[in-house]
């Protein structure tokens, strides 16, 4: 009886050391094959070290090495401009820190386009490209598109006024769209995008090339100008459009009213005594 206790409780122990070894193994295994798909994943998408904002960032503020962050970006995404070094982004030997040029929000990455160089001032030529010119236009509630204007927006421009002294002038005034998805860089003093609630300017400035603002100094001289705000991501191409009062009002060529022909009046002066009188008669053909 002794004996078969002894063989039960020696092939108990071996099933339960077969177990523990079984159940270390696959634990092992497990671990293994999780580890080499980690190792793939780092493989397929390699990450860089990138600076981002830390906080809220607004126009005109002097960005500081405590207003950023690093953070690991995937590398095939890596915005153009984006700082990597902070000796690049913060060099050693500028006086002064760079300029915030357009708003930004916490963990946005900083890029080149949205602040100034080293000790550079963030004016308003900072915001025109190469080849680009500031213009003011003169605008009202009406014609400013009810305050909601801000800079970084892009708006159409339509002249409105009369052809005097062409074969047109009768037409009465026109409206003609005159420019196409003109950049806002300035609402009166302001550059910044952070303006809060409905601003009614009095002057907006847009960024045009030469030909551009010749023709806007011709059309704000010789008429008047509005602007209607275009949608964030709208690239619609712009046809030539231009309404006058009679096409306003349906009014086509063979409805507009002939003109009045003035009836041809002949007279015979007489004169009787010291009176002298005009007296009609038939006109000769």
């Amino acid at each position: 009886m002794r004996a078969v206790f002894g063989l039960v409780l020696i092939v108990g122990i071996a099933l339960a050391g077969g177990a523990v070894m079984l159940a270390k193994n696959y634990i092992a295994e497990y671990q293994s094959a999780l580890d080499n798909e980690k190792s793939k994943h780092k493989e397929v998408i390699p990450t860089v070290m990138v600076y981002v904002a830390d906080r809220t960032l607004r126009y005109g503020e002097q960005l500081t090495k405590d207003s950023v962050r690093q953070v690991m970006w995937p590398q095939v995404s890596l915005p153009e401009g984006a700082f990597t070094k902070l000796e690049v982004l913060f060099p050693v030997d500028a006086d002064k820190n760079r300029v915030v040029l357009r708003p930004m929000e916490k963990d946005e990455a900083i890029l080149a386009i949205k602040v100034t160089e080293p000790g550079e001032d963030a004016g308003l030529t900072s915001q025109l490209e190469p080849g680009m010119r500031a213009f003011a236009i003169r605008v009202d509630v009406a014609s400013g598109v009810s305050g909601f204007l801000r800079p970084g927006d892009r708006v159409d421009v339509y002249w409105t006024g009369s052809l005097r002294g062409t074969s047109e002038s009768n037409r009465g005034e026109i409206t003609r769209l005159i420019e196409s998805a003109v950049p806002l860089i300035a609402i009166d003093q302001s550059v910044g995008g952070n303006l809060e609630g409905a601003l009614i300017a009095r002057t907006v400035t847009v960024s045009a090339n030469q030909s551009q603002v010749a023709a806007l100094v011709q059309a704000q001289s010789t008429g008047r100008l509005s602007l209607a705000l275009v949608g964030v991501g709208d690239e619609t191409i712009a046809s030539v459009i231009e309404i006058d009062q009679n096409s306003l009002l349906g009014i086509s060529e063979e409805e507009r009213a002939p003109a009045k022909v003035e009836q041809k009046v002949c007279t015979i002066r007489t004169r009787r005594g010291a009176e002298v009188m005009n007296i009609p008669i038939p006109c000769s053909e």
